[in-house]
């Protein structure tokens, strides 16, 4: 299965890099957080929000744009913005990605879109609305993908807890 990593640039808030972490460890994605961020690693809203998931996270840290460029040089980068020219569903995900964020109060730097235009993406909206909220916007890119990908690996049917299936036809 091809790899699906989320990459968030220069996160501010806790909670959205929290339920990021969550959505990581629940699709098997790789979390990727290029500093600086806005909180401190052991933040308490920021462990509340990834509940008990930390510890089945796949996660990296950089020291800046720069450091992450290096280390995935041949990386297959889709840049989310409102800014974006077309709609993440015209994209076909293939092989390893990185989904890249920008931080929560101003996106991604103009000059890093502007760069590779042939792969920015946003997520259709209403006019006069800013933004999404980061960690749903992360989980629609995610989802997105893995639904291209039909769930492979993924569970795709639930249990009652209480009753069975079957029992309710």
């Amino acid at each position: 299965m091809a790899k699906i990593n989320i990459v968030l640039h220069e996160p501010e808030i806790p909670q959205n890099t929290g339920n990021i972490a969550r959505t990581c460890a629940a699709t098997g994605a790789a979390l990727h957080l290029i500093r600086p961020l806005g909180f401190a690693i052991d933040d308490r809203k920021l462990k509340r929000a990834g509940l008990d998931y930390w510890h089945k996270l796949d996660i990296t840290y950089y020291d800046g744009l720069s450091d992450f460029c290096e280390k995935h040089p041949n990386a297959k980068i889709y840049y989310f913005s409102t800014k974006a020219p077309r709609a993440y569903t015209e994209v076909k995900y293939e092989d390893e990605v990185y989904l890249m964020f920008g931080k929560e109060t101003r996106g991604l730097p103009e000059e890093l879109l502007a760069a590779h235009k042939e792969s920015c993406v946003r997520i259709p909206m209403r006019d006069g609305l800013r933004s999404l909220n980061l960690s749903n916007s992360a989980a629609i890119a995610v989802y997105e993908v893995l639904r291209q990908r039909e769930f492979e690996g993924l569970r795709e049917d639930g249990e009652l807890t209480t009753r069975r299936w079957e029992d309710e036809a």
